[in-house]
């Protein structure tokens, strides 16, 4: 079974308040799991990755194979898809986990997209900082 994980994470000043969120769907378009949480004060990037690693370990608990992960931060993908070196040491980490979860499912591959094509993942974001 190949997913496809939309990933979002934001703050509200950068750095500043923060949250991220995802969502699991399997390709049918099911939701195999959505979540959003704050994560206190961080920037933007920390958030996008943070809903990254939640998203790769919800989908490593439900044992899902392959994994399309599609986010609109074009920092990630870049990044995770090793086009950009993480110079950040906050990133650094983050990505490092990311990287050690995907081969653990063995097999991820990450799309850039447009916000618009990311909205219920930004929704989650909004929902969780709305919140707090």
């Amino acid at each position: 079974m190949k997913a496809r994980l939309f990933t979002d994470g934001g703050a509200r000043g950068n750095p500043g308040p923060a949250a991220y969120g995802f969502v699991l769907e399997a390709e049918d378009g099911t939701v195999l799991a959505a979540h959003g949480e704050r994560i206190g004060v961080a920037t933007n990037n920390v958030a996008e990755y943070r809903a990254l690693v939640a998203g790769l370990e919800k989908a490593l608990e439900l044992s899902v194979p392959e994994v399309e992960v599609v986010s609109d931060s074009e920092l990630l993908v870049k990044q995770m898809n090793g086009e950009y070196r993480v110079r950040n040491e906050a990133l650094r980490g983050l990505s490092l986990q990311a990287a050690r979860l995907a081969r653990e499912i063995g097999n991820v591959s990450y799309t850039a997209v447009r916000r618009e094509h990311n909205e219920l993942a930004d929704r989650l974001v909004n929902e969780a900082l709305d919140a707090g």
